[in-house]
């Protein structure tokens, strides 16, 4: 494989058509922020598909599923518990 292809994942987080990111939204600390991060970004999007909630957590989730096994557990538990924050900002339930 060569490194552009091993590295097309990243390049669709950082060049993605559907939303602008804050740099380094991902490496983040607290769920809090970078779900509020996400929506800001879904929100001035005019170039997502759907709503910016589906654009916030799909990109999200995009990110958590490439990492795969290369996320170390406490990473992929403050993302996780950004999709919480994410729903919470968009007043959906999470029960």
């Amino acid at each position: 494989m060569t490194q552009k292809s091993e590295r097309w994942s990243q390049d669709v987080t950082e060049h993605s058509d559907a939303l602008d990111l804050e740099e380094d939204v991902f490496t983040l600390d607290d769920p809090a922020r970078i779900a509020a991060s996400l929506k800001r970004s879904a929100e001035q999007s005019h170039r997502k598909k759907g709503t910016p909630f589906q654009s916030a957590m799909s990109m999200l989730t995009f990110y958590i599923n490439r990492a795969g096994d290369n996320l170390p557990a406490e990473r992929r538990r403050t993302l996780e518990a950004a999709k919480d924050e994410l729903r919470k900002a968009f007043g959906r339930k999470t029960d």
